[in-house]
């Protein structure tokens, strides 16, 4: 995706933003939102286009007025509804939605009855008890505001994993037509896949280290040179993130790319074993004395201590250099390893493509099948399926499926978990589908306790196959519910149910040590793309990365299993516990 996109998506999300704090009609928010989706997945550079001339008025979902308004955003930062609403209201306001827990109405509520107005007023404001007393809050939302601020306040400011790879790939394609340049890597929290980075880390080799730098602090989206020398450079981009850049000897690339890739906590356990070997391990090289040993390749530096090679998402000190040691690293998923997707929405609910072209999208990314798991009647918002329209949908899918053999599409639904447990749809209706796929999408707020059982009772029921993002985080934007994980695995164990790893860059929900978790009890994991468009596959490739951070193999993942072994798992339990009025197998 161009870089320039992020700009004209990030513009749009502050006019929902906005209108959602002014308690504006809920379909023009949501609007703004799916074009700035729409935008940021697009494939051509929008600023360009609007140089041209061109709108993308006719884009699914995108009609003259909205076309008109991108338009001005690409050619100059901002449209007149932009400025107005950032006339009506301060600054600073948009960025308590940041904050987990403050919602627009919370927010409107403490600008217009307290007059607070930043995260660190409201933080004030929580610590002096005055926010207990608004209508709809009390002592109990107070302290969670106050601590959520806390954390917010103190939190290091990172980038989704996905947005900081538009900048890497973007960096990477302009500094490659450097002539004489034989090695480029970003390193760092990017390369260990990371669910967010600080900053990046680019490493080069090649013959002229003044030209690297020279393209480098040339890049379009460079916003400030910091640093600049004949080897290195650091610049801060136009979205705030710092790169540094360092061109390093050939015979030290290794080393570095070792070094600046990290964990910290990894590199001082890596020297610590050199140690012991009488060697001496830094970006320049792996020394015994005065002598250079190794450093070209990163696989020299893991060899000049007695152990292979160690994938780059497993270096946190979890335990990889003693597995490496033991010969028993895991051998992790790759991305060609999926088969199939099983959570993918169309424009049936709150997708921005049809059926048939969510199935083409599939199949280009090399898929041979996907579930069509749209949300379920109480996602009012996303237009949600109530049987009638599940079962038309499921007639559409037959009639896909019949076109001709090879790729398929499974029936499917996002069912809601209600607060007792219950799901959103009867028995009648889930019973004939080919996956059910249950997920929480209310009450985040729920004690630890309630909120256990609650998917622990939606589990027993014998139609759920898979448990859909299962803490509910949004990266920076929502933490994570309080569950019970290693309950909710025991029950997914017993009941054989796969819990998943949401692979769409805002939740990669499960995180990583959940991962471990599932793949010791034996639970299979999906890794899905939550897809609502046609490019949102590409998520898969993010899912596929915290899979890995995760020890996951090709076997721990559901989703590579070919269709007939899939449909082996995903038939229901004979039987069901009390309360649940479904029983049997699947309907063919």
């Amino acid at each position: 995706m161009p870089v320039a996109n992020l700009a004209i998506a990030a513009a749009l999300e502050e006019i929902a933003d906005r209108l959602e704090i002014q308690d504006a009609n809920p379909f023009r928010v949501r609007a703004y939102r799916n074009a700035a989706r729409t935008v940021q997945s697009l494939g051509r550079d929008v600023q360009a286009m609007a140089a041209r001339g061109e709108t993308l008025e006719g884009t699914p979902g995108i009609g003259a007025d909205l076309a008109q308004k991108i338009a001005e955003i690409a050619t100059r930062g901002s449209c007149p509804m932009l400025d107005r609403l950032r006339g009506e209201m301060p600054a600073a306001i948009t960025e308590l939605l940041q904050v987990p827990g403050l919602g627009p109405r919370r927010v409107r509520a403490l600008w217009h009855e307290l007059d607070v107005e930043t995260p660190e007023q409201v933080l004030r404001a929580a610590r002096d008890g005055r926010i207990r007393g608004l209508h709809g809050f009390g002592e109990k939302t107070e302290r969670g505001i106050e601590s959520a601020l806390a954390v917010h306040l103190g939190k290091e400011r990172r980038l989704a994993l996905a947005i900081a790879a538009e900048y890497a790939e973007s960096l990477v394609r302009h500094l490659e037509g450097v002539r004489g340049l034989d090695h480029l890597v970003v390193a760092g929290s990017f390369r260990r896949m990371r669910e967010t980075v600080g900053d990046l880390d680019v490493l080069a080799t090649g013959t002229s280290g003044a030209a690297v730098v020279e393209r480098f602090v040339n890049h379009p989206e460079v916003a400030e040179v910091l640093s600049r020398g004949t080897t290195r450079a650091g610049v801060r981009l136009r979205g705030g993130l710092q790169v540094d850049l360092r061109v390093v000897p050939s015979e030290s690339f290794g080393a570095a790319l070792a070094y600046f890739t990290g964990s910290k906590a990894h590199n001082i356990a890596l020297r610590r074993l050199a140690q012991e070997r009488g060697l001496k391990i830094n970006e320049y090289g792996v020394f015994r004395g005065g002598k250079r040993i190794a450093g070209d390749t990163e696989e020299s530096v893991y060899r000049a201590v007695g152990l292979p090679w160690i994938p780059p998402e497993l270096r946190e000190d979890r335990g990889e250099l003693d597995a490496a040691r033991a010969g028993t690293l895991p051998r992790l998923i790759e991305l060609g390893d999926l088969r199939g997707d099983l959570h993918v929405h169309t424009d049936a609910t709150d997708g921005r493509d049809s059926l048939e072209a969510m199935a083409v999208a599939a199949q280009a990314q090399g898929l041979a099948y996907i579930a069509i798991t749209e949300h379920s009647r109480r996602q009012a918002m996303a237009h949600g399926l109530d049987p009638a329209r599940l079962a038309q949908q499921g007639t559409a899918i037959d009639r896909l499926n019949a076109r001709g053999p090879g790729f398929r599409v499974l029936k499917g639904i996002e069912v809601d978990i209600l607060e007792d447990g219950s799901l959103d749809l009867p028995d009648s209706a889930l019973a004939g589908l080919d996956v059910v796929v249950a997920a929480v999408h209310s009450q985040f707020g729920l004690a630890r306790a309630r909120q256990t059982e609650r998917i622990l009772r939606a589990l027993d029921n014998a139609n759920v196959r898979v448990l859909a993002h299962p803490t509910g985080r949004l990266i920076g934007e929502r933490e994570p519910y309080d569950v019970d994980m290693p309950a909710i695995v025991r029950k997914a164990r017993e009941r054989r149910v796969a819990i998943e790893l949401n692979a769409h860059p805002e939740r990669l929900d499960l995180i990583d040590t959940h991962c471990r978790l599932c793949k010791d009890a034996g639970v299979p994991v999906a890794v899905d793309s939550d897809a609502h468009g046609a490019s949102d596959f590409a998520f898969l490739r993010y899912g596929i990365g915290q899979a890995r951070r995760g020890w996951l193999n090709r076997d721990d993942v559901l989703n590579t299993r070919t269709l007939p072994a899939l449909r082996a798992f995903l038939e229901r339990p004979a039987a069901t516990s009390p309360g649940n009025r479904t029983s049997g197998k699947r309907r063919a």
